[in-house]
């Protein structure tokens, strides 16, 4: 019904930034009926966790790590998320993965994007 693809990853040197894209396509309806957006991201061997959301109604949430230095945001008209994150650290490696949450809280994944952050 929902897919998501993300891009915008890659390997950046500590202190520098990237931004990630989050694209989504398919049902209209239950694209513009969600109830948020967000990026997780999941390392080697470690749980998925949460880096930021963005609920329909503009409101976001960040991670501790990640407060200060990334900035989810929406672009209504494109469907799409963005993840602006600067002062990048080697700890923020990772695979990063865009949530979708239905207004009926089912929830969609895309497929991943590699931010690899060298010391």
């Amino acid at each position: 019904q929902v897919q998501l693809v993300e891009s915008g990853g890659g390997l950046v040197q500590a202190g520098g930034s990237l931004r990630l894209s989050c694209a989504a396509s398919g049902n209209i309806f239950v694209i513009n009926a969600m109830n948020a957006m967000g990026w997780y991201r999941q390392a080697p061997g470690k749980e998925r966790e949460l880096v930021a959301t963005i609920t329909s109604g503009g409101s976001t949430t960040y991670a501790d790590s990640v407060k200060g230095r990334f900035t989810i945001s929406r672009d209504k008209a494109k469907n799409t998320v963005y993840l602006q994150m600067n002062s990048l650290k080697p700890e923020d490696t990772s695979v990063y993965y865009c949530k979708l949450r239905s207004s009926y809280y089912k929830d969609y994944w895309g497929q991943g994007t590699q931010v690899t952050v060298s010391s």
